[in-house]
């Protein structure tokens, strides 16, 4: 319900709120930064289904990672670019539900894939002899599957509780999409059970996420402490640190917007943290996996060399 009794059939994003010239400046940067996002990870896609040195289930993993940043950046950043575009932007009830449920399916997923790419890498340190059987194609498709399943559940939960709630404080939602902060303080009447279940669905995904890396890296951290060499601890090092920085990019700012004790109090800077989560961080990925990678750069040197030969004949 809205402010005169009549039932929310749409809801009216405010976006950023400022002046024409940066609303049009900023346009352009996460226009900028949205073709970077689909071109790194496309690009990412392409080598680790083209290059036979990355069918592994490493890089199998990886492809899926560069998969989920597409979509869920693609469910938020044309909604900003429009808002951008118009100052404000009318979305129906519908449209709204349907973003909500995309963007958490997305994110969830990210959170589950992000787990079982730390379960992959202590596997592959600790138990190297085991790993050609442990981590078959079937295993890993299955992983992967079960952080979709888990994810599903998830998403179709958490939408069905949030838009359950009674709307009748207003239809403005203070944001640049439809995100649960912005939504919660738009409802009226009794919200705390439904709240509660949604707030111990993410406290449960990010929880169970976060402790199978944690558990995963600690006997990672005592196989590397039990290799003689410095080098041998660097070059296992190595192998894990991309995936480290993602995952403290990722779910640093995921714990930051979700389970702080203001959450929706501070809009302002709920927004510069979304946009970090749904803007940089997808575009940052490729760049993190592809810099500290030696075999991804050689793979993208091979195809290259490979653009080049094609061109000259």
């Amino acid at each position: 319900m809205a402010e005169n009794g009549t039932v929310v059939t749409e809801f009216v994003l405010m976006g950023f709120q400022l002046p024409a010239e940066l609303q049009m400046g900023l346009f352009f940067v996460f226009l900028i930064l949205y073709l970077l996002t689909m071109g790194g990870n496309l690009v990412m896609i392409l080598l680790i289904h083209s290059d036979p040195h990355l069918q592994t289930p490493m890089y199998f993993f990886l492809s899926h990672l560069s998969f989920l940043d597409i979509c869920y950046s693609s469910v938020i950043i044309p909604q900003l670019l429009e808002t951008l575009g118009t100052d404000k932007t009318v979305m129906t009830y519908e449209r709204c539900a349907t973003q909500f449920f995309f963007f958490t399916l997305y994110a969830s997923t990210e959170c589950f894939l992000l787990a079982v790419m730390a379960y992959d890498r202590y596997v592959a340190v600790c138990n190297p002899l085991l790993y050609a059987t442990a981590m078959t194609p079937q295993t890993c498709l299955g992983l992967v599957a079960t952080a979709y399943a888990g994810a599903m559940v998830n998403s179709v939960v958490r939408t069905g509780c949030t838009f359950s709630l009674s709307f009748c404080k207003s239809n403005n939602i203070d944001f640049f999409f439809c995100d649960l902060p912005p939504l919660l303080k738009l409802t009226c009447g009794e919200t705390k059970p439904l709240e509660l279940v949604i707030y111990l669905l993410a406290f449960l995904v990010i929880t169970i996420s976060i402790s199978v890396i944690l558990i995963s890296y600690l006997f990672i951290i005592r196989a590397i402490m039990r290799i003689c060499t410095a080098g041998g601890k660097a070059k296992t090092f190595s192998t894990c640190a991309s995936h480290m920085t993602a995952v403290a990019l990722f779910f640093g700012t995921l714990i930051f917007i979700y389970l702080k004790s203001n959450m929706g109090k501070s809009l302002w800077k709920d927004r510069i943290i979304s946009v970090f989560y749904t803007v940089v961080i997808p575009m940052l990925n490729p760049i993190v996996y592809s810099l500290r990678n030696k075999e991804v750069k050689e793979a993208l040197n091979k195809a290259l060399n490979r653009m080049k030969v094609s061109q000259v004949e």
